[in-house]
């Protein structure tokens, strides 16, 4: 992790746990990607309470043919699990691989959002509340989708809980 935006710190656990509990059930957490281009710095990004607000100065979401918001619901997430050794929850999402199968080329990738999202069936941006953010790295650069697969991997923790 990148870092966790302020409006969400100490809320992993319980915005995750919401989801899982169908609290309500029409609740998920929503991965979207910005571009590199026009990025905002993660010192200010940090204080953005939406991903309407993120997307509100001059950051974008990317537009690649192949690129759409990944939803999680309940049905995909795992429980949450004490880890008693660490002291510690890890909390992470299944493995995501955007463009059914390519992601043509256009926006360079530059940072995935993590959100918690109480209505994917019809909610707007300023309702997804921003957990995480996340550099979205190939051999330490940004991805420069091709046309194939972009793969966004978060599933050995997006967040732990301490």
């Amino acid at each position: 992790m990148n870092f966790g935006f302020n409006v969400s710190l100490g809320r992993e656990v319980e915005l995750y746990n919401r989801v899982k509990s169908n609290d309500p059930s029409t609740a998920g957490l929503v991965l979207m990607i910005l571009a590199l281009s026009g990025i905002e710095a993660d010192a200010a990004m940090k204080d953005r309470t939406t991903f309407a607000d993120i997307l509100s100065a001059s950051t974008i979401e990317v537009t690649n043919t192949g690129y759409t918001r990944e939803v999680f619901t309940d049905a995909d997430l795992d429980a949450l699990v004490v880890d008693h050794t660490n002291n510690q929850i890890l909390i992470a999402v299944p493995l995501v691989s955007f463009g059914g199968p390519n992601v043509a080329a256009g926006d360079t990738w530059e940072k995935a959002i993590l959100g918690y999202d109480p209505d994917t069936t019809g909610g707007a941006d300023s309702a997804i509340i921003p957990i995480t953010a996340h550099d979205v790295r190939f051999g330490g650069s940004a991805i420069v989708p091709n046309g194939s697969p972009a793969v966004v991997d978060l599933s050995a923790g997006f967040a732990v809980a301490r």
